[in-house]
């Protein structure tokens, strides 16, 4: 019957046998079915490659980048040569002085007290001469001729064939503005019309890009810039309104209006200036010397005197609610027809000028009828005239035949000194401003559409010697 043996037990006998061999060295060889001695052995060696590493392998991508290209460039250069150079002077010689003789004291103090009489005097007479009153030095450079600076336009005007119907520099000095509207014959109450201003001052001007344009329901007739505020501009309507607009304010320029009522101007307006009295008339011009005085150009050709202050109350067609009164206090000697433009002087308190459709200038005398003078300027009528603000003899005209006529009645009363042309085919000129601040300026504006700054020459803007006191003169002279 065969019997197993249970593990712990095949345990138990190995220990005792390792036991055994470890104490004698040898086994036991007592019975015959006990092992024999420990061998060496050398048993073959068993590998087992792996499967799985072999399957997966060793995976690996390979990807590249390419950065932009690098762009170079090679460029020389050259240095300045300098070259270094010695220079000997001479030497210098000695300079001799001229013996310088002794004068003698007592004949010098005996000149001196004999010539002290004749020096005085002509020093006091030097000093009462007015012979350069109003002179001031000019350091800029001569202008020998006159030259056309700008030919403004805005083509817009044009094409609706506007005529430039006035013209007027800021208190600046930088900027001139121009009124469009017709003053030929038709019906131009609807007609819609502009007011432009272009600064010269600014970088890059073009003549036909205004730097701001106004639209006005009415044919604008004239406008004036404020004599202190720079960019407020007061204009004349057909409609008979009177606008003023700010220019500096694109979007919304209308600061102030009229409207049309029964106490507005129901005529076109042809001319605005200061003022607080209502009087209708074809032209205005103010005194330099007394600011409740003006005179009017009218219709049938008589310049009148006014004053402000006039207490008369004035016979109107058409009851009014505001309190009108009659300025004027004398007539002068009329025209052939009415008078388009009078100028006060601004260096004599009496003198003023008057143009009118008769193509004369007159020249008058606020204490007499007659004028003093009288000019025939053109053929076709003379639409505007404008004293010289820095010449006392210079004054200025715009002819209906394209002619802008300057004149010094230093050099001749009877014609003028310079004739430059505004239009080429003869279209009238209707309007010029001399620039008070820049005054070798001169605009004029003509019914082309546009608007000519023409730079004066010197002879037109450097006063000369006794040149106030031959305007006294010329005031003084009782006319024929």
């Amino acid at each position: 019957m065969a019997t197993s043996a249970q593990p712990w037990q095949l345990g138990l006998a190995g220990r005792a046998g390792a036991e055994a061999l470890a104490t004698s060295g040898t086994a036991s060889t007592e019975g015959p079915e006990r092992p024999g001695p420990l061998q060496d052995e050398t048993l073959g060696v068993a590998s087992v490659p792996s499967q799985w590493r072999g399957l997966q392998g060793i995976r690996g991508e390979t990807k590249s980048c390419q950065t932009a290209s690098i762009a170079t460039a090679e460029a020389s250069v050259q240095a300045r040569k300098h070259v270094d150079a010695e220079v000997q002077t001479e030497a210098p010689e000695p300079v001799s002085l001229p013996s310088v003789p002794r004068y003698n004291s007592p004949q010098l103090a005996a000149f001196l007290r004999k010539v002290e009489a004749m020096v005085t005097r002509e020093l006091n007479k030097n000093w009462q001469s007015h012979a350069f009153d109003g002179f001031e030095v000019n350091w800029a450079e001569q202008q020998q001729t006159v030259t056309c600076l700008h030919t403004l336009s805005y083509p817009p005007a044009q094409g609706q064939g506007l005529h430039v119907t006035g013209v007027s520099w800021n208190s600046t000095g930088s900027v001139v503005a121009c009124a469009y509207g017709r003053l030929d014959d038709g019906d131009w109450s609807t007609l819609r019309s502009f007011v432009c201003a272009w600064n010269l001052d600014r970088r890059g001007l073009s003549p036909q890009q205004p730097s701001a344009v106004v639209e006005v329901p009415s044919a604008a007739m004239c406008l004036a810039f404020h004599p202190t505020r720079p960019s407020h501009v007061a204009g004349g309507l057909y409609s008979g309104e009177v606008l003023v607009w700010d220019m500096s304010r694109p979007e919304d320029p209308l600061l102030w209006r009229t409207g049309l009522t029964d106490d507005t101007h129901t005529d076109p307006v042809y001319q605005p200036s200061r003022g607080e009295a209502e009087v209708g008339a074809t032209a205005v011009a103010f005194s330099s010397f007394d600011p409740s005085l003006f005179v009017l150009g009218t219709e049938g050709g008589f310049p009148l005197k006014c004053s402000l202050t006039a207490e008369e109350a004035a016979v109107t067609r058409m009851p009014s609610s505001v309190p009108l009164r009659a300025p004027a206090q004398f007539t002068f000697a009329p025209h052939g027809g009415p008078v388009y433009s009078v100028s006060c002087s601004p260096f004599h308190r009496n003198l003023f000028l008057s143009a009118g459709t008769d193509g004369h200038a007159h020249l008058y005398s606020m204490l007499q009828a007659q004028p003093l003078t009288s000019l025939q300027l053109s053929h076709k009528y003379l639409f505007a005239v404008r004293w010289s603000p820095v010449r006392p003899l210079v004054f200025a005209a715009a002819s209906g035949e394209g002619d802008v006529q300057l004149f010094d009645l230093q050099k001749s009363s009877q014609k003028p000194t310079v004739s430059v042309k505004q239009t080429e085919d003869e279209s009238p000129v209707y309007c010029l401003e001399f620039n008070c601040q820049q005054t070798q300026l001169l605009a004029a504006g003509d019914a082309k559409g546009t608007v000519k700054v023409w730079q004066l020459s010197s002879e037109f803007t450097e006063q000369g010697a006794r040149e106030t006191e031959l305007l006294d003169q010329l005031a003084s002279e009782v006319a024929s």
